[in-house]
């Protein structure tokens, strides 16, 4: 099987991390020779600095990519800045000669920049999907994928999902035994169950400009683990059920029963990173009628199970 050659484009403030995934990844942690080759090439060769000062030498310049197999652009600077035209003409050229072509993050907005995933799907970091999705409504957004892959377009999620990203390359070229090894040297999971959902803040507004609506959800904050419904709690305003619908959603921007799961779940979450009580008490003190109604509605949302998700965010037992 011949040589996989590995393009990593450098930019301007690039991160040192996003940058050091593929050389580690498609190199370093290779465990065999000869399977790919990674090399370093920039719009304008020479000094590249990094977004904490460190810099580095950058001998190829973009014709690095007439011949590369994979092209891997880390990161991007800012979503708000518009790619070089001779950056995204090579990307684009790369790509129809048959290249894969990887965006890392924000390198999710290079590939985009460049027209290759109109009518696509994608993923970037979740706290700039808005962002994403307002600059390029022509796209697919996945907004729980890890890493997505679409007619050898592929791109990753924040930070450490670049590494995800970069393992299933190495897994669909040449299968899971090599990538669990590169995954061992790394000491990485082979492949983490979930999405990037299960690390979203979801924003639960604290107070509102509505001071009946602030006291009510300052009750219902203490009372979570009660049975509570439109009737019950309209009551508790003295309002009726559409009044109280009304009010509701426009101090918080959410439906009573939304607010109310959304709490639920983030209550949830932490009593399971937090306690030690069974699911089925954590079930109870989040308000959930039973601990399969809890079950199901956790593994909706984040994708996993609840059991999951402490193994995942609770760290070592003291």
């Amino acid at each position: 099987m011949p040589i996989l050659h590995v393009a990593v484009v450098a930019t301007r403030r690039f991160s040192p991390f996003h940058f050091s995934v593929p050389s580690m990844v498609f190199d370093k942690a290779m465990p065999e020779p000869g399977l790919f080759s990674v090399a370093i090439c920039a719009e304008q060769p020479g000094l590249v600095e990094s977004d904490i000062g460190i810099s580095i030498n950058v001998e190829h310049g973009l014709e690095l990519l007439d011949t590369a197999d994979i092209i891997i652009v880390p990161f991007w600077e800012h979503p708000a800045t518009k790619p070089a035209a001779g950056l995204l003409k090579a990307l684009y050229e790369a790509w129809q000669r048959g290249a894969e072509v990887v965006g890392l993050c924000l390198g999710a907005y290079v590939l985009a920049y460049a027209g290759l995933l109109n009518n696509r799907r994608a993923s970037t970091h979740w706290e700039f999907e808005s962002d994403f999705a307002r600059r390029f409504p022509e796209i697919r957004l996945d907004s729980n994928a890890l890493y997505t892959s679409d007619e050898r377009l592929i791109t990753s999620a924040g930070t450490a999902a670049g590494i995800d990203c970069c393992l299933n390359i190495v897994r669909e070229h040449y299968g899971t035994a090599l990538a669990n090894r590169v995954a061992r040297r790394m000491v990485m999971p082979p492949y983490r169950e979930g999405g990037q959902a299960q690390y979203i803040e979801r924003a639960i507004p604290e107070t509102t400009r509505d001071t009946q609506i602030n006291d009510l959800i300052d009750h219902l904050r203490r009372n979570l683990d009660k049975r509570h419904d439109i009737e019950s709690i309209a009551a508790l305003v003295s309002m009726s059920r559409r009044t109280l619908s009304r009010h509701f959603t426009k101090a918080t921007g959410m439906t009573v029963g939304e607010w109310l799961n959304a709490e639920r779940l983030q209550s949830s979450q932490e009593l399971l990173e937090t306690t030690d009580h069974s699911i089925e008490t954590v079930s109870s003190l989040a308000g959930y009628q039973s601990p399969i109604s809890f079950r199901q509605s956790f593994k909706a949302r984040f994708n996993v199970s609840p059991s999951e998700w402490r193994r995942t965010f609770r760290g070592p037992r003291q």
